[in-house]
Order: structure tokens, then C-alpha cells, then sequence
């Protein structure tokens, strides 16, 4: 079966630093390095390196960023042919690293803002049994993917990252919408007032934690493996990214959260987003 992924697709200016600039403030850091990266995109190369049968429908733009993220996503195993070249320059990520490994983030969408409901039209939906979407793209066509993707007996999954309003009729399909704590707290009290928005079950990471599964049943908490952090950017990508191809592999919620913890783990052991994500054989050998 195949996941479909829906969502951003960005080149990542990685820039580290000794630490984030306060207001005013200049901070020399080192040699900036561009990555391939974007929530959609890594959550399909994170998906594909595991072993998915993996679409992504995006766009970028028709310049030198665009070739290096097709590149990435064809040489990862994910198809392209949904991957739309807009007249906008793709989208970029400004990101600074300090050296405990934890990221900074700035967004310029470019070529993702073109990304519309007629693109969602044109797919094909043979096949796929989940659709996996994330934010940095207009809210009406996450939607009506969501909406799509239910009435074809998809899963419809959505990372709500960064937290924007959402349709309730579309929160209702997701099984499940994916925050990290932070965001669960802005949305809500209690992890399991998350489902009093709607959606049919939540996942919330938890960084080095793991993360926690909520149902109507309760709320199990999953453990993520200790490990020496490198580079957290991406990892939640990694988590939404495995967790797809848990479900998609028939794996239970709590399981597939389980396993996409240790992804999300073995992710941040090395530095980039995409350039981080494990293969089956790797996650395995991680214990």
C-alpha cells in the first residue's frame, strides 16, 4: 500500500551557532550548510528510507533548490510525478543550530503557497491507505486533501505544525492529528482534551521522552531509546514519517508510535533533516 504525503518541500540554509542572537544582536557562526528538507518532503524521504511505497505532492520552484530537493526525494525512493514547478523560488528554512543540538527556524514558503486544491484533484488515490499532511502550505487544500482522502477510505493523518486553524469538519477525520507537546499545550489543557477539537485520536511527541498516543480508551505513553543528540532538526518529520509506514504496514496506533519514537531517535544521532533518516536495517541494528 502506498502513503501519500501532502506538504512542504523547502532547501535548508543550516547555519550553527554558539547561541541564538537576542533582538539587535549579531552571532558569527560557522560555515552554513544547504540541506534538502520542508515538513512534506522530509516526512516522504523518512517514510521511503524505511521501506514505503511513498508519493509526495508538493511544489517548489523551477531553480536550483527545486533540483536538489526532486533529487533527494527520487534518490530516497519517492515519487515525484505529483511534485508541481511553480513560477514562486522554493521555499526556503533558515535554521541555526546550537551546539546541545536544538534548532531555530525560520520559514520563507515560496513555491508552497501555489500549492492548491486543483493539485489534490489531479491525484490518483489507487493504492494509497494513508495521506499524511503537514502545515507550511495553504490551509484550504490540507483540507480538502483531509475531506479526499476520507472519502476514499484513506487514513487521514495530519502534523499541525506550526498550529494553524483547521476546519472542524476536517480535524473530525484525522486518526490521528500528530503535535508535539508544546503545540498540545497550546490547544488544549490536557492531552486528552486534544480529542475535545475533534480528531478521532492524537499523538503527542515528546522529544526525548517518546511520545504519548491518545484515544478515547486513555492515553499510553511511549518510550523513546536514550541517545547522544546531534541535531534535532527534522525529527518530527522522522516521527510522522514512520509512524505513516507503521500504519500504512498495519501496525496499531500505539505501535506505529512506538516504532516512529525510535526512528525519531536514530534521526537526531546525525545532523540534517533528510540526510539523518534511517533505513529499516539501521532502526533494527539501533536496538
Amino acid at each position: 500500500m502506498t502513503v501519500l504525503v501532502l506538504g512542504s518541500a523547502n532547501a535548508d540554509l543550516v547555519v550553527p551557532v554558539p547561541r541564538r542572537p537576542a533582538g539587535g544582536e549579531t552571532v558569527l557562526g560557522g560555515d552554513t550548510v544547504v540541506l534538502p528538507g520542508g515538513k512534506g518532503a522530509n516526512t516522504a524521504v523518512a517514510a521511503a528510507r524505511l521501506g514505503a511505497s511513498v508519493a509526495f505532492v508538493g511544489a517548489v520552484g523551477g531553480d536550483q533548490y527545486g533540483r536538489l530537493l526532486l533529487e533527494s526525494l527520487s534518490s530516497s525512493g519517492v515519487r515525484t510525478d505529483f511534485v508541481r514547478t511553480s513560477s514562486r523560488p522554493t521555499g526556503l528554512a533558515y535554521i541555526t543550530v546550537t551546539p546541545d543540538g536544538e534548532n531555530s527556524i525560520v520559514v520563507a514558503p515560496g513555491a508552497n503557497s501555489d500549492l492548491g486544491v486543483s493539485d489534490v484533484d489531479a491525484l490518483t488515490w489507487d493504492d494509497v491507505s494513508v495521506l499524511v499532511c503537514s502545515l507550511e502550505v495553504p490551509v484550504p487544500t490540507v483540507a480538502h486533501a483531509v475531506r479526499t482522502a476520507a472519502s476514499r477510505g484513506v487514513r487521514p493523518v495530519l502534523n499541525l505544525s506550526p498550529v494553524v486553524e483547521v476546519p472542524a469538519d476536517a480535524l473530525a477525520l484525522l486518526d490521528p492529528l500528530i503535535v508535539n507537546e508544546h503545540e498540545a499545550a497550546s490547544l488544549a489543557s490536557s492531552f486528552e482534551g486534544l480529542l475535545a477539537l475533534g480528531p478521532r485520536s492524537a499523538v503527542v511527541t515528546l522529544g526525548a521522552r517518546g511520545a504519548a498516543v491518545v484515544t478515547p480508551s486513555g492515553v499510553v505513553e511511549v518510550d523513546a531509546p536514550d541517545v547522544s543528540v546531534v541535531d534535532t532538526t527534522g525529527a518530527g518529520d522522522a516521527f510522522a514519517g514512520a509512524l505513516a509506514f507503521g500504519l500504512s504496514s498495519g501496525s496499531s496506533l500505539p505501535g506505529a508510535a512506538r516504532f516512529a519514537a525510535r526512528v525519531a531517535a536514530v534521526s537526531v544521532t546525525s545532523a540534517g533533516a533528510q540526510p539523518s533518516y534511517p533505513t529499516l536495517e539501521q532502526v533494527r541494528k539501533s536496538g
